[in-house]
């Protein structure tokens, strides 16, 4: 096991949704938690990174810093997405064995898996198959953070381990439609009709897609829990281990933001993967589960949502 006790614990990407969840997570541990704005640390700048790592000489590091969004920002913005990414993950390694800190924990996403993995996706199934095409670029990049991680391992005998996170949703989400996920577009697209007094929300495709999601703060939990129990080559899924139609999803939201229209398909838009199931036998068997039902932090997340928008006003 790894104690956390008077350690000093580097959360890269404290401000995003994963991030923010994640120091609420360690402020219940005996750790220091350090963080690192924007406007004081560029990750992509090698020098920068390098300089962070070697004053404040962190005992391990999270790495949940990344540029992320959806099918429309992955579709326009392909350079972005593989260039950043790609750096950020290359900085951060070096530096990190370069100045001695020997625990890192990688976190993935659910899309470096293949489009028509068998269900549920084991963790080896990983490069079996050719991606969904709309997020290749970010999966790609996430593909070699795992690789960097295992060759550091493998090469330079470091503690370095990577934990696949499943779709996940919470407080400190993205909100706009331009460049959101799933779950938080149908909670604004549901909300907005509702406030428009609409008989109907549109959503993307025929509906029939399956997805899994997790709460970012069972999220946290999880990874906290990996950081402290797990040491080994093979990324861990993080996931709850069920999935829901999207069109049942919608209808979900639709109860929960209190929208009583009509659902329909805009079936110019892409469905993206058929189904996206991730395995959680491996955490399961380790004695982890999550808490927080899908309702329920479909809930409290509409219920940020709101104080978030009237506290703009």
């Amino acid at each position: 096991m790894y104690s956390l006790s008077q350690k000093k614990i580097w959360v890269a990407g404290h401000r995003g949704m994963v991030g923010s969840a994640l120091v609420r997570r360690l402020q219940s541990e005996d750790c220091t938690i350090v963080t690192a704005a924007r406007e004081e640390l560029d990750l992509t700048r090698q020098d920068q990174v390098e300089a962070f790592v070697r004053a404040h000489k962190p005992d391990a590091l999270i790495l949940a810093a990344a540029k992320v969004g959806g099918i429309l920002a992955n579709n326009a913005l392909p350079a972005d997405f593989l260039y950043e990414n790609l750096i950020i993950e290359a900085n951060i390694f070096q530096a990190a064995h370069r100045y001695d800190v020997n625990k890192i924990l990688f976190l993935g996403s659910s899309c470096i898996y293949p489009k028509f993995a068998q269900q549920p996706i084991q963790e080896d199934s990983l490069l079996s198959g050719s991606l969904e095409p709309t997020n290749e670029w970010y999966a790609i990049a996430k593909i070699a953070g795992i690789k960097l991680a295992e060759a550091y391992r493998r090469q330079h005998g470091r503690d370095y381990i990577s934990a696949m996170p499943t779709n996940l949703y919470g407080p400190g989400d993205n909100f706009d439609l331009q460049s959101s996920h799933v779950l938080p577009a149908l909670i604004r697209k549901a909300h907005q009709a509702k406030l428009a007094r609409s008989d109907e929300v549109t959503i993307w495709g025929t509906g029939t897609p399956r997805r899994e999601f997790l709460h970012v703060d069972d999220c946290a939990d999880a990874l906290i829990f990996l950081l402290k129990n797990y040491s080994d080559v093979q990324h861990v899924n993080v996931g709850s281990g069920e999935d829901i139609e999207i069109i049942e999803l919608m209808r979900l939201v639709c109860r929960v933001t209190e929208f009583h229209g009509a659902i329909t398909h805009d079936l110019s838009k892409p469905d993206g993967t058929p189904r996206k199931l991730m395995s959680n036998a491996t955490l399961a068997n380790m004695g982890w589960k999550p808490r927080i039902s899908l309702e329920e932090g479909i809930r409290s997340v509409y219920e940020w949502y709101l104080e978030t928008e009237n506290s703009r006003r």
